[in-house]
C-alpha cells in the first residue's frame, strides 16, 4: 500500500483544483481526478454508461462522474510517493474512500463559490457552472452537500489557497503525530 493517501472533496467552485495546484507548487504528488480519473459511468458498477439524449442534463452528467476505481487503487497501492493528493469530486468515493489515509471537505460560501466559477468560465466559457441548469444544480449540491462524504476534516476554503494548503498539511503533520507528514517550504 502507498505510504499515505488524502482525498481533498468538495462542491463545484470549492477551491478543489487551486488547492491541487498549490500542493503540486509545495512539490507535492497530486493526482486531479477530474482530469485524470474521471468518465461517465454507473457509481454503483463502474460500467461506463452514454445518455440516451444527444445533450444529457446537468444532473445527468453530475450523477455519472466517477472515477477509474483500478487507477485509484494503483495509486494508492503504489509506493513510489510518500504521500497523494487526490483531489476532485466522484460520485462513486464511498468505493475507495475507506482506503485513504484522511478526508479534507473544502467548504466555501456562495458568493465564493459562485465568484470562482465565474472566474473559471471567463477562462473556459464551456466549463461546468456556465450555463443555468448547471449553476442551479451547483447552487442545490453546495445546500445539500449530498455528493461529498460525510466524514473528513471541513476545512474554511474561502481562505486563499495557500492558507488552506497550510492548514491541511499541519492537520496531516497532528494526524501523524510523528511531525513525518508532508513538509511545508520555509517561506
Amino acid at each position: 500500500m502507498g505510504r499515505r493517501n488524502y482525498l481533498i472533496e468538495g462542491v463545484s467552485g470549492a477551491g478543489k483544483t487551486m488547492v491541487g495546484n498549490e500542493l503540486e507548487k509545495r512539490g507535492c504528488h497530486v493526482i486531479h481526478g477530474d482530469r485524470e480519473l474521471a468518465y461517465c459511468g454507473d457509481p454503483e458498477t463502474g460500467e461506463p454508461v452514454t445518455p440516451n439524449t444527444e445533450k444529457p442534463s446537468a444532473k445527468w452528467r453530475s450523477a455519472h462522474h466517477i472515477w477509474d476505481l483500478e487507477k485509484v487503487q494503483r495509486h494508492i497501492d503504489s509506493d513510489a510517493e510518500d504521500c497523494t493528493f487526490f483531489c476532485g469530486g466522484s460520485r462513486n468515493f464511498s468505493k475507495f474512500v475507506d482506503l485513504l489515509d484522511g478526508v479534507f471537505i473544502l467548504d466555501v460560501d456562495c458568493e465564493t463559490m459562485m465568484a470562482r466559477i465565474d472566474k473559471r468560465i471567463s477562462v473556459d466559457p464551456s466549463d461546468f457552472g456556465a450555463t443555468e441548469e448547471e449553476r442551479s444544480l451547483i447552487l442545490e449540491l453546495h445546500e445539500t452537500k449530498r455528493d461529498i462524504p460525510k466524514i473528513g476534516t471541513i476545512i474554511d476554503a474561502a481562505q486563499q489557497s495557500d492558507k488552506v494548503v497550510d492548514q491541511i498539511l499541519d492537520i496531516i503533520k497532528v494526524m501523524e503525530g510523528d511531525g513525518a507528514g508532508p513538509q511545508r517550504p520555509d517561506r
